[in-house]
C-alpha cells in the first residue's frame, strides 16, 4: 500500500484548493494532510502543488497526476461503500450443502426466509448425505448433524438434536417393551446407515450393534416402518416428535438416552468471512437456537 499513501490526501487538496478543506473532508488534521502530500511528492520526485500563504494551486505535473488519480480515489470510495452496504445488504451467490431430509424439512424453509430478507442473495442448495469437499466444490457452508470428524474446517453449533428409541404401541403389545439394552437382541430393530445405536449407560457412552428385517439409509422410510409396527427405531427428534406427541409411537429405554448432539454450520477457515455467510450463520443460529430446537 506504500504507492497509495498520500494519494487520497493529494486529491482532496486538489479538489478543495486548500489543506484546511482537505483536512475537513478527510476528517483529519492539516498537519497530517501536509505530511502525507509532502511524502508523496518526495516519492514521486516531483512537485505537485504550489503553496503560498493565500492559496494552493496545482503544478503542471500536479494537474496530470490529479486527472489520473481522482478516478482511482472515487473507485476506492465506491468500493468501500459497497462493502459497507454488504454488511447489512449482502449480495451474490450462497452455495450450501445439507443432509437430504433435514435440508428439505428444516433448512430449506429457513433459507427461503433468508432470501426474502436479502433479495440480492442467490442460493444454490445441494442436498446430499455424502460428505463433500467444501473447498473443491466451492461450497460456502455445510450443515452437518451429530458428531463431527476432526478437520481443518470451522464449525459453529447452531442447535442440538436428541436421539430417541421408539416403536408403535401395536409392536410393543406383540413383542413386549425392552427395559434393558441386553433385551434389544430379542427385538426387530430398524437399521439406518449405521449398524449400531448409541446409548448412555451409567454415565458412559455405549454403542450397540443392532439388526432386524429392514435396513435403509432414509430416516423417513424407517419412521414409516416403525409406524407400521415393523420394530424399534432410533431416530432424531425432528423425525419422531410428532408421532410421539400423537401417541403413534412410544419412547422406550428412556433411561439410556444418549447425550444431545450438535447441529452444525461448517465452513472453510477464512479470517475474512464474507458478510453474506456471516449473516446466514447468525440467522440460522437465531432460528434454530436452543429455544427453538
Amino acid at each position: 500500500m506504500a504507492n497509495w499513501e498520500g494519494v487520497s490526501e493529494f486529491v482532496a487538496v486538489a479538489e478543495t484548493n486548500s489543506f484546511t478543506g482537505a483536512a475537513k473532508k478527510r476528517n483529519t488534521s492539516v498537519a497530517q494532510i501536509s505530511r502525507r502530500v509532502s511524502s508523496l511528492e518526495d516519492r514521486l520526485a516531483v512537485k505537485l502543488l504550489n503553496r503560498t500563504t493565500r492559496k494552493v494551486t496545482l503544478t503542471e505535473a500536479g494537474q496530470l497526476y490529479f486527472q489520473q488519480c481522482k478516478h482511482l480515489v472515487e473507485g476506492l470510495e465506491l468500493a468501500e461503500i459497497a462493502v459497507t452496504q454488504m454488511q447489512t445488504s449482502p449480495k451474490g451467490l450462497l452455495k450450501i450443502t445439507a443432509p437430504v431430509t433435514y435440508g428439505e424439512t428444516h433448512l430449506a424453509p429457513l433459507l427461503h426466509q433468508f432470501l426474502d430478507q436479502y433479495p440480492q442473495v442467490d442460493l444454490e442448495l445441494q442436498l446430499t448425505n455424502q460428505r463433500i469437499d467444501l473447498l473443491e466444490q466451492g461450497v460456502d457452508v455445510a450443515i452437518r448433524l451429530g458428531r463431527l470428524e476432526d478437520s481443518s474446517l470451522v464449525a459453529k453449533r447452531l442447535a442440538q438434536r436428541q436421539l430417541y428409541i421408539c416403536a408403535s404401541p401395536t409392536y410393543l403389545e406383540q413383542s413386549g417393551e425392552p427395559h434393558t439394552l441386553s433385551e434389544l437382541s430379542h427385538h426387530s430393530c430398524l437399521v439406518g446407515s449405521l449398524e449400531y445405536w448409541r446409548f448412555k449407560e451409567q454415565g458412559k457412552e455405549r454403542s450397540l450393534r443392532v439388526s432386524g428385517r429392514i435396513k435403509c439409509n432414509s430416516g423417513l422410510s424407517l419412521l414409516d416402518a416403525a409406524k407400521r409396527h415393523f420394530g424399534l427405531v432410533q431416530l432424531p427428534d425432528y423425525y419422531v416428535s410428532e408421532a410421539l406427541e400423537s401417541g403413534e409411537l412410544v419412547e422406550v429405554l428412556s433411561d439410556y438416552r444418549d447425550d444431545k448432539e450438535g447441529i452444525w454450520a461448517v465452513y472453510p477457515q477464512n479470517r475474512n468471512l464474507s458478510p453474506k455467510v456471516r449473516l446466514l450463520i447468525d440467522f440460522l443460529s437465531e432460528q434454530l437456537g436452543p429455544t427453538k430446537s
